[in-house]
């Protein structure tokens, strides 16, 4: 039985559609939004990531007998406003970026249409996943570009929550990372999988070779073995020597890196090993990998920084009330006036704006309160960033599940292709793009 996502939010979301209830104003039609004010961390460019999974939150999202139990236990809403939760489905339309999408500051990454009452309720949960997901493909795609063609595997389970941690592999791997440790993120999602031993199964044994040993005898010599438990280059030897010249890859925990793989390489090549590949972790970030990237390293292995701590500064995406119908029917822009914290009132449409080479130039925005149809329009030298997510309440399920991950792995190839060359650039910087309202 799938679980519901209806308590995965924050208390005053209840609140307010109580309040309104009792005024009268909660089933006014409205418009929400979401984006993010700025980049954070000096990024050029976010990624975003998270949609498929937030149409399942949507598609989840009911107050059965056991949540509306814990309302009326902890008096959360009046009797009123729980009959109306209990039929509670959202039926009204949300439209956005496709996943593995690039925003900038000020995008509509995604529009809310329905009631306030009804739409508001989906506000944390959808910034939930917005901003955690999208927060670690901003990160992925950046170590994408140092790595600069070699494959990254996502290895970071152990240092977030267990959910947090399939969601960081989905988002990873939308952003251009070759595989996934996590075996959940590969059944749920299709991500591929990897990993074959760990310093554990070495000191179990009771010499090296016996663990090199009991592991290619169960996994053939095109293994991967750890080689920096003790000795690297005695390792290294007692390696190629069990598994021959055809031995797969050898993987590197610790150390100096850049001298440790020029060593590891030339030990390697002397065997007759020259096909074998060499793999690196050690709490790589970023800048780990472009320092690498002079050194014969074959792939990358990345845990910590990418679900977890300063890898990843948080999106910073927000959920703002941008319209709603008056007592008369008549649509009303409103917008935030604190500052620092301002926003702008209206529907708006998203495009992204070329050069005569097909480089991105601008995100230009478009402000219509009667809400023409996305891409209504788009100029030749634009493409319309907003597609239909959800109508009438129902998901469109081509962005769900393992085929709407890989569709969002296709779609972000193609709009980084776009992005001129300083959007590469690790160093802290504008916004390689402006936004620009219309």
């Amino acid at each position: 039985m799938t679980q519901s996502t209806a308590l995965l939010t924050d208390r005053y979301e209840l609140t307010m559609v109580d309040a309104a209830l009792r005024a009268g104003t909660a089933l006014r039609p409205s418009v929400f939004e979401v984006f993010a004010r700025s980049l954070p961390g000096g990024r050029r460019y976010g990624v975003l990531a998270g949609v498929g999974r937030l149409l399942d939150a949507v598609a989840d999202f009911r107050f059965g007998d056991e949540e509306l139990a814990f309302l009326a236990e902890h008096r959360v809403v009046s009797e009123t406003t729980a009959a109306w939760l209990a039929d509670y489905r959202f039926s009204g339309m949300i439209t956005g970026y496709r996943e593995g999408e690039l925003y900038f500051p000020g995008s509509p990454v995604l529009v809310v249409e329905g009631t306030f009452a009804e739409a508001v309720l989906l506000e944390t949960v959808l910034l939930s996943v917005l901003n955690y997901d999208s927060a670690v493909a901003t990160a992925a795609a950046r170590m994408v570009s140092a790595a600069t063609g070699r494959p990254l595997a996502e290895m970071g389970s152990r240092r977030t929550g267990e959910r947090s941690a399939v969601a960081a592999a989905r988002a990873a791997w939308i952003a251009g990372f070759s595989a996934t440790s996590n075996l959940e993120a590969g059944r749920t999602w299709g991500v591929p999988t990897m990993g074959t031993a760990a310093h554990a199964f070495t000191l179990l044994h009771d010499s090296e070779e016996a663990a090199f040993r009991a592991q290619i005898e169960a996994m053939g010599p095109g293994t991967t073995l750890l080689v920096d438990t003790f000795d690297v280059p005695t390792a290294v030897r007692r390696a190629v020597e069990l598994a021959g010249p055809g031995l797969g890859a050898v993987r590197i925990d610790s150390g100096d890196l850049p001298s440790q793989v020029a060593e590891v390489r030339a030990l390697l090549d002397s065997l007759g090993a020259t096909a074998t590949r060499i793999t690196v972790t050690n709490d790589l970030d970023e800048y780990g990998i472009a320092a690498l990237g002079a050194s014969p390293v074959d792939s990358y292995g990345v845990g910590t920084s990418l679900v977890t701590g300063s890898g990843f500064p948080a999106a910073g995406m927000v959920y703002k009330l941008v319209a709603h119908q008056d007592h008369d029917g008549e649509w009303v822009s409103v917008a935030k006036r604190s500052t620092s914290k301002s926003s702008r009132g209206g529907r708006k449409h998203a495009y992204r704006r070329f050069d005569g080479k097909g480089v991105a130039e601008a995100e230009l925005i478009r402000i219509d309160d009667h809400g023409p149809e996305a891409g209504e329009h788009a100029q030749a030298s634009e493409r319309s960033l907003h597609v239909p997510l959800v109508l009438d309440g129902v998901p469109d399920e081509q962005w769900r599940g393992r085929a709407g991950a890989a569709a969002a792995r296709e779609h972000h190839a193609i709009a980084i292709a776009e992005l001129p060359p300083q959007a590469f650039r690790l160093s802290a910087g504008d916004p390689v793009l402006p936004t620009v309202y219309a």
